[in-house]
């Protein structure tokens, strides 16, 4: 339900606010108050064109919001919009500057125009004077069917995800077939020569060392042996000083037990220097200065660096490129095998969505012979005499195929005798569509409130509905906006006091002028002053005591 629409510097409206309640709301005034403008301010916060010939003259931008209460489907777009919820509230807000540039917001973030016409058929339906029936599209008019005959998609839905899915896969796999094939002879190329390589990760950093030794092994062994003859085999050696102190320690120690953990150090420091000897000792005479070895290393590492240049930066990369490489020869060799069993799978999946599809098109078939019925009863009863069909046209061409089925639904109708039928977006006259729209959506919610269906927790707005029509067609339309309003949120601008008795919640739309410019007020009207305003709907601007009570009389007729 709509809560409460605001405009600031929005065509002629200054600043205005609107608050609104379940039931039917209607708004009335003078003409050119701005109650139309309202209802195109609601369009643009639902997704419409914006243009900069809204802003205010002198005013640098044009703001628009509105409050509606939260549907859990409204929720379920925000969070895949990436947008947060705000409690059991929405907040809609649209600027428009001078320069025709413009910013969208949902719950105070920004958000897309596409976010906006996203949640339209969640909150309201907007038919406006200015706009087309772009609301309206085959789309709309097939969930309007769909609605009326309890039909559900989820089925169809199901299949054509399995379908998809499937034709994208074989698809997938299809285009980038003859790519594979081309490609076949480089990768067996690449194979083999890694193959050839018989790789070992880490090899090349072992190489690395071993060719540093291999290149200094002269060096290597002698500082190896000398620190090995300074540490342990000469006269002058560590090892000997340590033995001659030790001694000289323990001499000690066996008159002063302090120096007993003296000479156990000096012994653990010997046994040290002499395990790092033998260290020294064995890796010196382990030295093969061999230049042979030396030069088959550097051709290995050429070998590596070549690959390395061409397949990873290490390699452990390589290796794995390699293994890539014959995973995809692999596929190549078995695609025969997995062409056959997509094919398969996709045959399979699209017989199952033609079934199902099938199966949908007969339901919408059978309620769009019932709904045009009645909605054809419902049209003649506001003032018009209308031929009316619903179109359900089956297009079994893959481009057609949707999650919602196959069927083109289309609404047709014919305003005068003798006229083909055409579809209701050529109907040229507003008022005429306003009132096609209320019989629709009245047939709908009568049928569904039948057959105990819930009803679209949506806002229905109506611009001049009254257009072309007058006393009991007047009274007509009154009393279905009437019972469309106690399912849904109903919001019409009328001229026609037989309309404005019906109102649970009535809002005149005023204009006054001040400091030189025009400024439009709205005000919700109380009970005596309702009956002012109809009175005055009644006879012009001279309200007499005999239109008051005839107001009075048509107010509690509406009751």
């Amino acid at each position: 339900m709509l809560v409460e629409l605001r405009a600031e510097n929005y065509a002629v409206i200054d600043h205005a606010i609107a608050s609104f309640g379940p039931g039917l709301n209607l708004l009335t005034g003078e003409t050119g108050a701005g109650k139309s403008i309202l209802v195109d301010a609601l369009a643009l916060l639902m997704g419409g064109k914006a243009s900069a010939d809204v802003v205010r003259h002198g005013a640098e931008k044009a703001v628009v919001s509105c409050v509606f209460e939260s549907t859990a489907g409204a929720e379920s777009i925000l969070e895949v919009n990436g947008i947060d919820a705000e409690g059991a509230e929405i907040l809609l807000r649209r600027e428009i500057l001078s320069n025709g540039k413009g910013r969208a917001f949902v719950n105070n973030q920004p958000a897309t125009v596409a976010v906006l016409k996203q949640l339209a058929p969640e909150l309201a339906l907007v038919h406006a004077q200015s706009e087309t029936l772009s609301s309206f599209d085959q789309e709309q008019q097939r969930i309007l069917l769909d609605r009326f005959g309890g039909i559900s998609t989820d089925a169809v839905a199901a299949a054509y995800e399995s379908w998809r899915s499937a034709r994208t896969t074989l698809d997938d796999l299809l285009q980038g077939e003859q790519d594979r094939l081309r490609m076949v002879d480089l990768w067996s190329y690449q194979a083999k020569e890694i193959e050839a390589a018989h790789l070992e990760a880490g090899e090349d950093e072992a190489l690395e060392t071993e060719k540093r030794v291999l290149a200094n092994a002269e060096k290597l062994y002698s500082a190896a042996m000398s620190g090995f003859d300074e540490l342990y085999e000469g006269g002058a050696s560590a090892e000997a000083a340590l033995r001659s102190a030790i001694r000289n320690v323990e001499e000690l120690a066996r008159y002063d037990a302090r120096f007993t953990e003296s000479a156990q150090q000096l012994a653990s420091a010997r046994a040290t220097l002499s395990d790092i000897a033998s260290t020294l000792r064995d890796y010196a005479e382990g030295i093969n200065a061999s230049p042979e070895r030396l030069a088959e290393i550097e051709d290995r590492l050429a070998l590596l660096d070549r690959l390395k240049r061409k397949y990873g930066a290490t390699v452990a990369e390589v290796i794995a490129f390699g293994e890539e490489v014959g995973r995809k020869l692999s596929e190549v060799e078995d695609r025969d095998e997995i062409l056959k069993a997509l094919r398969a799978e996709l045959e399979k999946a699209e017989a199952a969505y033609r079934n199902a599809a099938s199966a949908l098109t007969a339901e919408r078939q059978s309620a769009a012979a019932r709904l045009a019925k009645q909605a054809e009863a419902q049209i003649n009863s506001l003032a018009m005499k209308v031929l009316f069909e619903v179109s359900v046209a089956r297009n079994e061409n893959e481009t057609a195929w949707g999650a919602a089925g196959w069927d083109e639904v289309e609404y047709l109708i014919a305003t005068n005798a003798g006229e083909p039928l055409t579809p209701l977006v050529e109907i040229a006259s507003c008022g005429e569509l306003s009132r096609v729209m209320l019989a629709l959506k009245v047939a709908v919610e009568e049928h569904s409130s039948k057959s105990r269906k819930k009803p679209t927790p949506r806002t229905l707005v109506f611009d001049e509905i009254d257009i072309g029509i007058g006393g009991r067609a007047a009274e007509a339309v009154g009393q279905k906006l009437k019972a469309l309003a106690r399912a849904q949120q109903v919001l019409c601008v009328t001229h026609l006091p037989q309309i404005a008795a019906f109102a649970d919640q009535h809002l005149a739309v005023e204009k006054r002028e001040q400091a030189g410019r025009t400024k439009t007020q709205i005000r919700v009207l109380d009970d005596r002053a309702r009956t002012h305003e109809v009175a005055r709907m009644l006879s012009g601007a001279k309200v007499t005591d005999t239109s008051l009570q005839h107001a009075a009389q048509m107010i509690a007729a509406s009751r």
